[in-house]
């Protein structure tokens, strides 16, 4: 009988975890890695194929109909459609993204948001993008979205209202990235203080920080706070 993927994992020569691709003890020797190179189109009709050459390509991440079906039901609110690595991404217009989350939630089936975050592409037009990696359990579907919004309004409806768990995605985008969820119901900070005036995850940021911006506790019980935790990366030599 055949080996399968499950087989070969069940053998002590296993490592890691449920990859597809079969693994090798590197403690029996030397080995080098293969590299899966996944084309960034032309995987229509080829999935099966590829599945079989390719660990990395994966039907339940290539959506071409879904995207199909989105674009019939909302037109011009949706924009580019990508495929990289086996992944769809489709692009939606921000002030669509809660009626297209809401479809596909509601009737598509999509009723888990398994991950949310930003991206500073650091560009004068569409600086910033909200990406929502959408899971469909029932039918082992993945698909992302994404959503470009520009610095100087950086205004995003909320989906909190669809899955619970945008939440705390929600906050901590507007916490360090400073793009607001319109409808959000509590967009507090999540991890900085509600007076700090910046946000820690846009690309000019200081990676050091900011002196004076955040006071520290004090380095002994009864010293001053600390305005600057990389005081000797600003040049502030303690005295001898």
């Amino acid at each position: 009988m055949a080996e399968t993927p499950n087989d070969f994992h069940a053998t002590k020569n296993t490592i890691g975890g449920p990859d597809d691709g079969l693994q090798v003890d590197p403690g029996q020797e030397t080995q080098t890695l293969k590299f899966y190179f996944t084309p960034r189109v032309g995987l229509a009709g080829e999935v099966e194929r590829l599945k079989s050459e390719n660990p990395h390509a994966k039907s339940s991440t290539y959506l071409p109909d879904l995207a199909d079906a989105l674009k019939a039901r909302f037109g011009d609110a949706i924009g580019e459609v990508t495929l990289y690595a086996g992944e769809t991404t489709v692009y939606v217009d921000r002030a669509s993204i809660r009626e297209v989350c809401r479809a596909l939630r509601m009737e598509m089936g999509f009723d888990y948001l398994s991950d949310m975050g930003t991206i500073d592409r650091f560009t004068e037009e569409d600086r910033f993008e909200v990406f929502y990696n959408l899971l469909n359990l029932k039918a082992r579907q993945r698909l992302r979205l994404k959503v470009r919004v520009d610095e100087e309004d950086a205004v995003v409806p909320s989906v909190m209202s669809i899955w619970r768990a945008a939440d705390w995605h929600e906050r901590e985008a507007w916490d360090m990235m400073g793009i607001t969820f319109d409808g959000h119901p509590d967009l507090r900070r999540l991890y900085m203080p509600e007076d700090f005036e910046y946000h820690p995850a846009r690309k000019e940021f200081p990676t050091l920080g900011i002196p004076g911006s955040l006071p520290l506790p004090p380095n002994e019980p009864d010293g001053p706070l600390t305005m600057d935790p990389f005081a000797r990366a600003h040049g502030d030599m303690p005295k001898q």
